[in-house]
């Protein structure tokens, strides 16, 4: 009688145990899930933002809530106001706490793709505020941080896609400075000819995706390479609406087509 006791309620332990488990996990995806929806369906970024929140009170030094918080901060960073000092000193808060998040977020997690690509994001934003030439040390880091995740191949097509595109901006970008004088502050490995291979590398595993045709146009039209930056732009009209800024992309893809449609 008492082994049946013991089994009984060894059971019963097991059991509920198990639940826990299943309980935590199902509540965690349920937030994260719904955090996602609110962010990339509904484009309500502060209601993912509070989603997120939640879900670190009820699971913290979550990896996965750490780089979404990450990328949530930098979208609403990308739409506060900047035309006064003070303005901008938020809007760069905003941006260092969503580099912070992802940073954590790499910190608990250095073997996913996707917590690179987070950090590569909020600190390249860092940098195109503060102004890129100014600050050499960032933009390597942001290089670093997208061959990681490109090494580590794990984070899925959008993922991977994004960190190829991040790499081709940061060459985009790096590039518009004179070679040697950027050589000089240890940013001579940037050029357009990687930018070009890594804008066409992005499009090829995420395709249909507006930011990057739009930005790979621009490039081909830096270049004068006008007949590969109309089909780039024809790309970026033809593609589904997936961000919130996509119709703006779509309106600016527009007009640099007819800028350049007699070239």
């Amino acid at each position: 009688m008492k082994i049946q006791k013991f089994f009984f309620f060894f059971t019963i332990a097991v059991v509920s145990l198990f639940c826990c488990r299943s309980n935590y996990c199902q509540s965690l995806n349920e937030l994260l899930n719904s955090g996602d929806n609110y962010l990339g369906v509904e484009f309500n970024n502060q209601k993912a933002l509070e989603t997120y929140q939640n879900a670190d009170k009820l699971f913290p030094n979550n990896w996965e809530v750490y780089w979404r918080l990450s990328r949530t901060y930098v979208y609403i960073a990308e739409k506060m106001p900047d035309n006064s000092s003070e303005q901008k000193d938020a809007q760069l808060t905003v941006y260092q706490k969503a580099y912070d998040y992802a940073n954590t977020a790499v910190k608990l997690a250095p073997d996913k793709s996707v917590t690179y690509v987070r950090r590569a994001v909020a600190n390249g934003r860092i940098a195109l505020f503060k102004g890129v030439f100014s600050v050499a040390g960032i933009v390597n880091a942001v290089k670093a941080d997208c061959e990681k995740a490109i090494n580590l191949g794990n984070g899925g097509d959008y993922c991977q896609g994004l960190a190829h595109y991040v790499l081709a901006r940061t060459n985009d970008k790096v590039s518009e400075k004179w070679a040697p004088a950027r050589a000089v502050i240890g940013l001579g490995w940037a050029n357009m000819e990687n930018a070009i291979k890594e804008y066409n590398i992005a499009v090829k595993i995420y395709p249909d995706f507006r930011m990057f045709y739009l930005d790979f146009a621009k490039a081909y039209i830096k270049e004068d390479s006008y007949i590969q930056a109309k089909q780039m732009l024809k790309k970026v009209m033809e593609s589904p609406k997936r961000e919130e800024n996509d119709d703006d992309a779509y309106a600016e893809a527009k007009n640099l087509l007819d800028q350049i449609r007699n070239k």
